[in-house]
């Protein structure tokens, strides 16, 4: 088995693409790389019955899953209590800050917040290794050490999609999944240590549309621990619901998964992004402006419900989703609106059944760590199995918010995925804009929402009708705006030409990222180990 490094590597750099974790990294693509590409092809067959009206519905040829008894495996010590979990990108300041910011857990993210350069990845893979082993330390211009407190957050990963490529490590020739190298880089150098240490590799998997995609992942956890030698069943995982396809197969997801699972949780953003890309040619599901799409529309609601029943019922996690606000420093009327409206989503959430929360702020897990403490007297409320989602239907699961589409929106929109695609470019994968935290899925609902408005002609609340004229004109002031508010060293015309392109496309583009990752990539050094 042959991997070529296509890029340089520092000092650093060497210590984890070693030769070692180069075979494994072979290992995986070899044995799995295959039905990794006809699970990809699959995925394009059914995305051609959606346009043509056949929309996801429950399986009839799972029935029996859904219908039988079964359990998934128990839950580990130090996962038993998440009501707080903590996520961001896996730069050194950023995993000191969130393993030691008082959340439950950390997640650690290489898929929506890291820009996907080589430099981001492999930098961010040698500091979760030092944080395991607790030698972490990041010293600032300024002189101030940041350093690991005595009791810190438990670690789970998040590796990217089935559908992005690593294009700067090849295997006989062809680039590695995005998913087997995250995982197998961060796999390969900590499972035996975070085992040895009472713990174990714990995994957040994202954007799975089908539960042969969870079958193909609990294969790659079942070779990886033979190929390492630790106990089968040590992996576990929390699989991301956000994508309207696998909202019908959560039971069959879980069963998959089931000696490795620790649930699932709601992946509200890139639902609502999923949502729109399977109805895309249908008027009937257009959506009204981003901001009027809550948790209480009629889809999200139904979703809601049933994931939380059908994790319960099978005895493991039903996680919330990501309070996106910030604090607003300058501002403390409006600081005090958004710490509220936080307040109040949290508090649905675990009234709704949830067992944890999403923040991507540190300053935000008291607010929401209070409501869980108030609300959910145990570490958990697996036990409690809400009658509310026995039921939930296609119809249910596909009926769309009411609300309307206005310029404004429009125009937020398009501004978002400009200035999030411009910091992508540069190799940033997370922003702070408008006072909320931006990253690859709400940039990813903005430009989607635009795409279907001008694919049915949506007429905006004053009365203008979303065209391709439009469009392009708002595309090219936001542009100007952000390129006069960056500096000179910006990307915004090429961020605006990508976006140009994704709004008005005949097709609405797969994944942001996956046409804008060539951008980043710089393979200028072939260096076979």
């Amino acid at each position: 088995m042959t991997a070529t490094v296509n890029t340089s590597l520092n000092d650093a750099f060497r210590t984890i693409i070693t030769d070692e974790s180069l075979r494994f990294l072979a290992f995986l693509h070899e044995k799995f790389e295959p039905r990794r590409l006809e699970l990809l092809a699959a995925r394009k067959e059914r995305a051609g019955a959606y346009d043509a009206g056949k929309l996801p519905d429950f399986l009839p040829e799972t029935a029996n899953i859904r219908n039988s008894d079964w359990r998934c495996a128990d839950i580990p010590e130090d996962l038993k209590d998440r009501r707080v979990e903590v996520t961001g990108p896996v730069d050194r300041k950023m995993v000191i800050n969130a393993l030691n910011c008082g959340a439950l857990t950390y997640m650690a993210d290489f898929e929506d917040s890291t820009c996907p350069t080589f430099f981001n990845l492999v930098d961010g893979q040698v500091n979760l290794r030092d944080a395991v082993r607790k030698t972490i330390s990041f010293t600032d211009p300024s002189g101030k050490t940041y350093r690991l407190k005595d009791k810190v957050a438990t670690l789970l990963v998040r590796p990217r999609g089935w559908h992005l490529y690593e294009n700067h490590i090849t295997v006989n020739g062809k680039p590695m999944s995005g998913s087997l190298f995250d995982f197998g880089l961060f796999f390969f150098h900590n499972a035996r240590e975070l085992v040895s240490r009472g713990s174990a590799p714990y995994f957040y998997l994202p954007k799975m549309q089908s539960y042969l995609e969870a079958r193909l992942w609990n294969d790659v956890f079942i070779a990886a621990q033979a190929f390492v030698n630790i106990p089968r069943g040590s992996i576990r995982a929390t699989v991301l619901i956000e994508t309207l396809p696998a909202a019908f197969q959560m039971d069959e997801i879980l069963y998959e998964l089931r000696e490795h699972s620790s649930g699932l949780n709601c992946g509200r953003w890139d639902y609502i992004f999923s949502y729109i890309k399977v109805v895309r040619e249908h008027p009937q599901y257009v959506l009204p402006d981003r901001s009027q799409v809550s948790m209480t529309s009629p889809f999200m609601d139904a979703y809601v419900k049933l994931l939380i029943r059908t994790c319960h019922r099978r005895g493991t996690f039903a996680m919330g989703g990501m309070a996106a606000q910030i604090p607003i420093k300058n501002d403390p009327a409006k600081n005090e609106k958004a710490m509220e409206a936080v307040k109040k989503d949290k508090l649905r959430e675990v009234k709704a059944g949830h067992d944890g929360t999403w923040v991507a702020h540190p300053a935000l897990v008291a607010i929401a760590k209070d409501v869980f403490d108030s609300e959910m007297k145990g570490p958990n409320q697996i036990y409690y199995i809400p009658e509310a989602g026995r039921d939930i239907t296609q119809q249910q699961l596909l009926t769309p918010s009411v609300g309307e589409v206005s310029l404004e929106g429009v125009r937020e929109n398009i501004a978002v995925g400009i200035a999030y695609t411009e910091a992508w470019l540069r190799g940033v994968g997370c922003i702070p804009y408008l006072n909320k935290m931006e990253d690859a899925a709400t940039a990813e609902i903005s430009r989607a929402q635009v795409w279907q408005w001008l694919r049915h002609g949506s007429k905006c609340t004053d009365g203008t009708v979303v065209t391709k004229d439009l469009v392009r004109g708002i595309v090219a002031e936001e542009s100007r705006k952000l390129a006069a508010s960056v500096g000179q060293a910006n990307k915004a015309h090429m961020a605006a030409g990508l976006i140009e392109h994704m709004l008005t496309a005949d097709t609405l583009p797969e994944f942001l990222t996956s046409l804008a990752y060539p951008h980043v990539c710089t393979t200028s050094t072939n260096a076979r180990m």
